[in-house]
């Protein structure tokens, strides 16, 4: 990894169509690469002669060979003033990627800023098959990408029923955070996901945990599975896993070999009583009394409960986001994981 002179500045400038930022960031170092993935070949597939550009050039591809499938695009943010004792890893949820943690839909700056204002080596990452990844034809079953206006009230903007084309008949939460008006734009990040490819995200989880760990992990709904997964593999290298909001708790037969990594579960406003996240919520509450029953700790934040109220789903796209990453923050320094 290759180390920079003093002072890269990533400088984000506001206009008016985007929220004023916090003023730049001093990196010791960026970058990117690619880990994860394997090759696989492709025989007695005919010929074919393909126009590339309207008006080009018939070629002829021969789409026999091998190709490299099932890989990971990781970015890096290495601060000046490092703090963190340790990486910070950030993997995002189902059908998204990692802007997820970038630039939030309403301009502001997102965990992926906070956490580097705060001095944490920070990668964020797109999972196998989203974004910069890349996908293929090996996956198996069809794409899944969610209507337009299905995450309104699968991720708790709204409560269900609250859904209408017409904005100004549509309904949120009392109190709600997220910035309702960036709901289209929130939209636009949404990618292709498969549900059969469980194993292979996780496969290059791995392999990025063993390139750049021990880290702490902060993972967020689908990845939520991801994380305890990876930590029951490589318990040695996860010395810290936050949960934000995640679809499911950890393996209950497992806990004995991750008891050592501490572990703070994040829940958002309205979920208690929600028809289908009230359930999402108790496997969390079920894995947690397991984990603290066999000397584990394991703590598990409803925010309201906290004082911290109106948060989504997607809380760190949230107008308070940096609210709940301050409360993500102040656990990190109680465990002595940063200055």
């Amino acid at each position: 990894m290759r180390r920079l002179l003093l002072g890269l500045l990533f400088a984000f400038s506001a206009t008016p169509a985007i929220a004023q930022s916090k003023g730049p960031i001093a990196l010791r170092d960026m970058g990117s690469f690619h880990i994860g993935g394997r090759v696989i070949e492709i025989t007695g597939q005919p010929i074919k002669e393909v126009v590339f550009t309207p008006g080009g050039v018939p070629a002829k591809v021969d789409p026999n060979g091998k190709y490299t499938v099932e890989q990971m695009y990781v970015q890096f943010f290495l601060p000046q003033n490092r703090k963190g004792k340790l990486p910070l890893l950030l993997w995002h949820g189902g059908g998204l990627s990692g802007v997820t943690y970038e630039t939030k839909p309403d301009g502001g700056d997102g965990w992926m800023h906070y956490f580097i204002r705060k001095g944490w080596d920070t990668y964020v990452s797109d999972a196998m098959e989203r974004g910069r990844s890349g996908w293929s034809s090996t996956f198996k079953g069809d794409a899944m990408v969610l209507p337009f206006g299905d995450p309104w009230e699968r991720f708790r903007m709204g409560p269900p029923g609250s859904w209408n084309d017409d904005t100004a008949k549509r309904t949120a939460y009392s109190g709600m955070q997220f910035p309702a008006e960036a709901y289209p734009q929130f939209m636009k990040q949404g990618v292709p996901r498969w549900v059969t490819t469980d194993n292979e995200i996780i496969k290059a989880y791995i392999e990025l945990v063993d390139k750049v760990c021990p880290c702490v992990v902060l993972v967020h709904s689908q990845s939520g599975t991801f994380g305890y997964k990876v930590l029951e593999a490589r318990p040695d290298k996860v010395k810290a896993l936050i949960a934000v909001e995640p679809t499911l708790g950890g393996d209950k037969n497992k806990i004995a070999s991750v008891k050592g990594t501490p572990i703070l579960v994040v829940i958002g406003d309205n979920a208690k009583d929600h028809p289908r996240w009230k359930n999402i919520r108790q496997n969390s509450v079920t894995y947690a009394e397991a984990f603290k029953a066999a000397g584990g700790s394991l703590d598990l934040v409803d925010l309201p409960d906290a004082g911290i109220k109106g948060n989504s789903h997607m809380m760190m796209m949230d107008k308070n986001s940096d609210q709940v990453a301050e409360l993500i923050q102040k656990w990190l320094v109680g465990k002595g994981l940063s200055d």
